[in-house]
Order: structure tokens, then sequence, then C-alpha cells
């Protein structure tokens, strides 16, 4: 039986007083990604953090930032490179976005991958759970996560505004900042507008409570300092109906790789991004948008001597159109057009996987009607893919693979009356297998064990169900999902029982194959106005997932999470006192081990201040009260003794806005 390392969780209702700025506003609100039809309705589960709750639970990297949401975790490769996992899945299976287009790096190949993309300076995170395969390919069979920002403009406006923030502290006693510009001139339908930002981290080892790590006892996780810079500019020009816009960005980092004493990644990515967009009320089209991204990323494996040990290089070129046609009766609806390219290589002692070249083009439909009191939603995709592998000495002879992947799913919200409403997701989705999944052959260090593709893997098929209730009153609201999702051929690294050498050491063979596998589980988050001030808040979700021929769990999987709490605003001051706890998690796949439940314990107090035309947000985080040690589930077995999660520590911040 399941137990949580705090009281029971009765007992913990310690509170948890949950402070924003702003006033309190129910998760259940409009969202782009997943919704190029503007619906107040999405069927859909999704998550939206912007604003002060943005800025108040934004960490170093994206996937802790988003970690405490229903169903999101974090793959927690050190305190540097975290990429989120959505329902139990990870990797090629969860979508990074920016503005809609894809983020060229390397974070879907290997933990130790950071994603290349600043929290800094993000205006939105938008979070989709569960497959989003119409709109986003295969490979959003687990879900989205989607970072928006303003560089290129989509509204003008007429002069100056901005934001700045400094922030310090924290367990890896960070010092960051950020200065985001956004101007324009001109009327709305005649005008310029642009956009500059920059930003910058400084941030020591993690500071962590007593553990040990290879034989020896610490109070910090070795090898985690980061510094990280970046900037962007932009600008879009606006017409009759639209605009069309231009923004190039660069962002460095820095970073220990924590796995090993004295390696560490130099990273670099530049993005050029254009995207537009054209309506009208007339006529048979009613929208045409589009965006186009070209994406060189880089980054360096460098040993303690200075010597670089792996290069990885990523290009990627990411295309997008959307044509939304007028109403047919009812329906409304739009057909849209992906093209992606990625060019991949990797030279030097890591490099465990060949020069590769990938190639997907998809054509989608999306409909939507209100019928029967029902609101629905229906569509398909299909993809030709296209993995063209140069092969190698350990990687044998070129080959080339093709891939035609067909998704399609239906939706529908139900309001059973003003307040309650009830919703259906039913999705087939095919994934082409990854480039790694194909054709790695070699010593991986980030997982230590010696990884192997298969040529032969068909394209991933699954089916899913997800069901949703909800429950939205006066500043409450209650939601409810219960899902589950099977996999014909889920591709899993499974480990062999063969062994390898590493240099005189011993290393476990894993190789990638399809089994018949099934996910399941439950979220469940709601807010209870108990006074104008103040409101109860609660969290639970718990995912199982099995390889069904064997009954073996899958690997990595959270445990059942749950966070009880308090949110309380008087005036300009608001606080935060949040607890948070996991279940031991017992069940874990060959060569794994179970990881210890923990409860931790965050407060958070913050005030909005006002000086003339300028407001600001000043706020103090004090994060595991208790210093308690705590191990993520969700990481590889080889990171989480050495990177436990951070201990007690202190944070401020403000930002100013105008």
């Amino acid at each position: 039986m399941r137990s949580f390392a705090l009281a029971p969780l009765a007992a913990a209702c310690l509170l948890s007083i949950s402070v924003h700025a702003e006033p309190a506003e129910s998760l259940d609100k409009v969202v782009v990604t997943g919704n190029p039809l503007k619906s107040q309705v999405l069927a859909q589960p999704s998550d939206s953090l912007s604003g002060d709750q943005l800025v108040l639970t934004r960490a170093a990297n994206l996937g802790d930032t988003l970690q405490g949401l229903p169903g999101v975790a974090a793959t927690n490769f050190g305190p540097n490179a975290s990429r989120p996992s959505i329902r139990g899945l990870d990797g090629d299976r969860v979508r990074i976005l920016s503005n809609s287009g894809a983020s060229v790096d390397a974070s879907n190949l290997s933990f130790d991958h950071g994603v290349a993309i600043d929290p800094l300076v993000i205006d939105k995170v938008e979070v989709l759970r569960g497959a989003a395969a119409l709109l986003y390919g295969g490979n959003a069979v687990g879900g989205v996560v989607n970072t928006l920002d303003n560089r290129i403009p989509r509204t003008l406006i007429d002069g100056l505004s901005g934001a700045a923030e400094v922030r310090l502290g924290g367990a890896s006693r960070d010092k960051s900042g950020a200065v985001v510009l956004d101007g324009g001139t001109g009327q709305p339908h005649s005008g310029f507008g642009w956009h500059v930002d920059l930003a910058g981290r400084d941030a020591g080892d993690q500071i962590a409570p007593r553990f040990d790590s290879d034989g020896e006892s610490r109070t910090s996780v070795r090898n985690s300092a980061a510094r990280s810079h970046g900037g962007a500019v932009g600008g879009s020009v606006f017409f009759q109906g639209g605009y069309a816009g231009v923004s190039v960005d660069d962002f460095h980092t820095n970073y220990g790789t924590t796995a090993e004493e004295d390696v560490t990644i130099r990273m670099q990515r530049q993005r050029i991004a254009t995207a537009g967009e054209w309506a009208t009320a007339d006529g048979p089209i009613h929208r045409i948008s589009w965006q186009l991204s070209r994406n060189r990323y880089e980054h360096q494996e460098v040993e303690g001597t200075g010597e670089v040990g792996t290069t990885f290089k990523s290009t990627g070129t990411d295309g997008r159109v959307e044509v939304e046609h007028a109403a047919l009766g009812p329906v409304k609806g739009l057909v849209g057009l992906q093209t992606e390219s990625l060019d991949f290589s990797a030279l030097g002692e890591e490099a465990f996987v060949p020069s590769t070249r990938t190639r997907t083009t998809g054509v989608f439909l999306l409909e939507q009607a209100k019928l029967g009191g029902v609101d629905w939603s229906a569509g398909a995709r299909t993809e030709r893919v296209t993995v063209d592998s140069d092969g190698g000495d350990r990687f044998g002879a070129p080959a080339f693979k093709r891939f035609r992947p067909v998704s399609v799913a239906l939706s529908g919200v139900y309001p059973l009356n003003a307040a309650w409403s009830l919703s259906a997701n039913l999705n087939r989705t095919e994934r082409a297998p990854a480039y790694y999944e194909l054709f790695a052959n070699g010593l991986h260090l980030a997982s230590a064990a010696y990884e192997r593709g298969d040529a032969t893997l068909g394209v991933e098929r699954s089916k899913g169900l997800d069901v949703g209730l909800k429950w939205e009153g006066d500043g409450s609201h209650v939601h409810v999902n219960v899902y589950e999702t099977r996999f014909a051929n889920y591709i899993a690294l499974q480990a062999t029982g063969e062994t390898a050498d590493n240099g005189g050491e011993t290393v476990p063979v894993y190789a990638f194959q399809a089994v018949p596998a099934r996910l399941r589980g439950v979220e469940f988050e709601g807010r209870w106005q108990l006074h104008p001030a103040i409101a109860l808040l609660s969290q639970l979700d718990a995912v199982r997932g099995d390889n069904r021929a064997t009954g073996e769990p899958l690997p990595r999987l959270a445990p059942l999470r749950a966070m009880l709490g308090l949110e309380a605003k008087q005036g300009d001051w608001s606080g935060k006192l949040e607890w948070r706890g996991a279940a031991r998690q017992t069940r874990v796949a060959e060569f794994d081990t179970p990881t210890p439940g923990y409860g931790t314990l965050r407060l958070s107090v913050a005030r909005q201040l006002r000086w003339g035309q300028t407001d600001a947000l000043w706020y103090l985080k004090l994060d595991n009260l208790g210093n308690k040690l705590a191990y993520n589930a969700t990481a590889v077995p080889t990171i989480r003794d050495l990177a436990p999660q951070a201990g007690r520590s202190a944070s401020t911040g403000l930002q100013l806005r105008f």
C-alpha cells in the first residue's frame, strides 16, 4: 500500500497559502495551443501559466517550472537539464514548442541535454495533457508544452511598454535578470511594432539536504553550476486584417552535467522566425495564418582539461500554414500543412547515434460544431516521415526509412447545467520512430548503458480515451480527468540482460523494442473560495504504466502525488504556504530501485507596489522548509542518487512593469 512520508493526507491540511498578486482565476481559460479556432470550449485537459502566477512559479528550467501542474512531472537530470514529462510519457512523445513552432534542440535524445528555452523571457506557458497529434504530429502523443512570447508582435501598441526583473537566492544561489521592451507606432490597421529582450543567469552548485553520493557525504549536487545569457529582437508590420513579422534570437548556456565531475555542456541555439495572419469576415476563407522558423543548435561536452569530447549539432526548419474556412451551417473548421526538417550529427566519444536527416510533411483537418447540445471536435492528420542515416563503422551501412503515420480524434463537451460539464476525448495516434530509436548503437554516458536501436521498428500505434468532469463556480472549481492509453507497439528502452565493456567497467545493454503497453491515470484539481480573501486548494494525480506482455512496470513513472493548501490575499499583500507530497514508488522497471516518499513545505509572500505609471511585484519564496531529502522517481537511475531535489532555500525578486 502506498504511504506518504508526511502524516496522513488529511492531517497535511496544513495549508497552502498560494499567493497571486492578481485576483485568483480558474485554470479553465481559453488557450492558444490546440485551439486554432479560438473556441471558448476545449475538451482536452489543459493548463496555462502567465502573469504573476508565472513569475512566482518560474524556475531555472522548463521542466521544474511546470512540474507542479496536474499530470506533469520533470526528468530532473540535475538542476539544469529537466524536460517536462506528461502522464508518464517523455522524450519524443512530448512536443516542446516555441510560439507553436518546433524548438529544435537535443533534449529528446538524452536526459542530460537541456531544453533551449529560457523561462525568464516567456510571457505564458500552455500545456495540453494527452494526445495532440492532429495539429502537432505523432510525437505529441503524450502532450504539448508551448512557450509563448511577444518576439513577433501580434498586437499593435502605440507607445512603449515593458518589464524588468531581478531574482536572487534559491538553492543554487541564483543571480538572474531580464529586460523586455515592446513598442509601436501607428493606427490599429496600419503601423509597426517592435520587441527587444535580454536575459542572463549565474548559478552555483545546488544545495541539498545531507545525502550519500558515491560513498561521500554531501550537502550540494556536484558539478551543477550554470551560466546563461540570451536575447532577441523582432518586429511586425500591421495592416487591415492582420500582421506579418520576423524575429531573431540567440541563447547560450554552460552547465555542469552532474553525472560526471568535470564535464560541462556548452550549448547555443540561434533561431530566426517569421509569422503572420490575415483574417476577414467575408468570403469562403476567413483566416490564413503562417509561421516559419529556422533553428541552429549546437552543444559541446567539454572535459575538465578543456578538450571537447563530443559535439552535437542539429539544424531544423519548421513551417506551418492554416486556412480557416467559412462556416458550413453549424460546422466551422480549418485545414493545415506542416513541414519539418531536422539534420542531426554527433562527433566524438559519446556519438552513439549516426548522422541522420529526418523529413516530415503533415496535412491535417479540424472541424467543430455544436449539435444536440454537445460541442463536437473531430479531425484527422496524415504524415509522410523519412529518416536517412549516414551509417558508419559502428552503425553499419547507410539506411533510409519511410513511414506513413495517420491519426484521428473525436471529442465532445456536454454542459450538464450552468456549472457542470462533461467532456470526452477519443483518439487513435500513430508516431514514426525517432532517429535514435532506429539507429542508436553505442555507449550512452548519461544513462550509463550501451543503447542499441532497431532499424526494423515500425510506426508506434496507440488508442486513447480521456473523460473529464468540470464544475465552475464563483471563484471556485473542480476538475477531474481519468484516462487510458493502449499501445500496440510501445517503443521502450528495455534491458537485454547483456553487458558491454566501458574501459574496464561493465555496463548493461539496453535495446529499443516494440512492446504492448498500457498507461492509465487520474488527475484532480480543485479550488474552493472559503472567504473573499481565502481559498482552499487541492490537487492529486496518479499514473500507472505496464508492459502488457510481461506485467513489468514502464520506466520512470511518477508516484501518487498530492497538494493541499490555502490561498489568501489582503489588499496588495498575498502569500503562499503549500504542502506537496509524493508516495513511495515501488513499481519500478527491472534494474531500477524504489524511490522513498516525501513531503515538502513551501512559503511565499508577495506585494504589489505602484510608483506613478509603474507597478511592481516583490516576492519572497522559502522552499523545502523542513529540509526534507527527496528523490525524483521520474529521473533516470544513474542521476537520481547524485542529484536529490533542492534543500531548504530562500529567494527574492522584483519585477517592474511599465
